[in-house]
């Protein structure tokens, strides 16, 4: 059984939108591939294991804070090894967190 999950929209971290104009490269999950999307200001990563029209079911693998990437095992109650449905509407691209040893100036 499947935790329902109140996903946030991803807005312009939309997968969707973004390949909206790139059809020909939109990467289709199938079983192993991990997605992502958006809950609580956290990205969670997902691995599918299973696909039903265009939504993916899987275990919820890392629960990582938007704005500084650090872990955690449960976000509210989302925690990791969920399974969950993650609608194609709803995924996300991945946040770009700054290295350690990126430059801060």
């Amino acid at each position: 059984m499947h935790k329902h999950v109140e996903w946030d929209d991803p807005g312009s971290a939309s997968v969707e939108r973004y390949y909206k104009d790139h059809p020909q490269d939109y990467p289709e999950p199938h079983e192993g591939s991990i997605i992502s999307a958006r809950f609580r200001g956290f990205s969670v990563r997902v691995r599918v294991d299973a696909r039903v029209e265009d939504t993916s079911i899987g275990e919820v693998v890392a629960l990582i804070a938007a704005d500084n990437g650090r872990r955690e095992q449960s976000v509210g109650d989302l925690a990791l090894g969920d399974t969950v449905r993650l609608p194609d509407a709803l995924r996300a691209m991945e946040p770009r967190h700054p290295a350690a040893d990126d430059d801060q100036d």
